[in-house]
């Protein structure tokens, strides 16, 4: 009892619907699988079970009770015509790719400007929301828990700073961070114990050397700034020394604080309600 209710919770704190459909998978188990089945069997084909009804709601009734409620999913993977896509498969894959259909509207156009510039460019997106309810978790963000905030990757280059398309430093697109230059001014210097603001040092050196493409970069944030506005974008929040580095400025350009996460491996855009 006590181990599935610990699974229970890790799954709803991972893809908001997986304990509900770890309920029921077991339901669905006491009636399907014979009485004699224990260890290793019942397990395993309660993993099956559980698999099977995941990827089947997913697919299917969540995104359509996802919609009443105003939230659709971000297409996992670029199109003719729609050049963005998820930065892991994972986020689609825990229902974290969720969004108002405003940043579904503004990633489209945005991808498809930074590709007209930059021909064979992807736009990446990361974390976005889960499909239902306000003010649930989506950890360990802060903020992203009403559908109107949106993650976006960092275009990458390779050593020799040709473009690689597609491509992230780390695998998630999070924790690889950008470092203050000698002639940048670093955002925060020390951090407090109830900081969400991790350096994760250790990590640093096992990502690969894939630099900033900063044309790209560049051009994205001008397009939020600018165009972005029009999709009623209100807030980015961007390291402000890599705001300057790229030479963008606006009054929608913010600092999230000394407390929340870096944003120096990525950018957070949200819209207005």
């Amino acid at each position: 009892m006590i181990l599935s209710a610990l699974i229970f919770i890790a799954l709803t704190l991972l893809t908001q619907i997986g304990g509900v459909i770890f309920i029921l998978t077991l339901l669905v188990g006491r009636w399907l699988l014979p009485a004699t089945w224990h260890g290793w069997q019942r397990t395993a084909a309660t993993t099956i079970i559980f698999v099977f009804l995941y990827q089947t709601l997913s697919a299917t009734a969540v995104p359509a009770l996802a919609a009443a409620g105003g939230r659709v999913p971000l297409p996992c993977y670029a199109e003719a015509g729609r050049p963005f896509a998820a930065g892991s498969r994972l986020y689609c894959v825990l229902n974290r790719n969720y969004v108002d259909a405003q940043l579904v509207a503004l990633l489209t156009d945005l991808s498809r400007a930074v590709d007209r510039a930059y021909p064979g460019t992807v736009t990446l997106y990361l974390d976005g929301n889960f499909p239902f309810v306000d003010g649930f978790p989506l950890l360990p963000h802060l903020s992203h828990n009403d559908g109107r905030k949106l993650d976006l990757a960092y275009y990458y280059a390779r050593s020799d700073g040709s473009y690689l398309p597609g491509d992230l430093r780390s695998s998630i697109g999070y924790w690889a961070f950008e470092q203050p230059g000698a002639g940048d001014k670093p955002s925060c210097t020390g951090r407090s114990l109830l900081s969400l603001r991790w350096d994760l040092g250790f990590l640093q050196p096992f990502y690969p050397n894939r630099p900033l493409e900063p044309a790209r970069t560049a051009a994205a944030l001008r397009w939020l700034a600018d165009q972005g506005q029009k999709f009623g974008i209100e807030r980015i929040f961007i390291e402000p020394y890599l705001a300057t580095r790229l030479g963008v400025s606006s009054p929608l350009l913010g600092f999230q604080g000394c407390r929340a996460a870096r944003h120096d491996d990525h950018i957070h855009i949200q819209v207005k309600p």
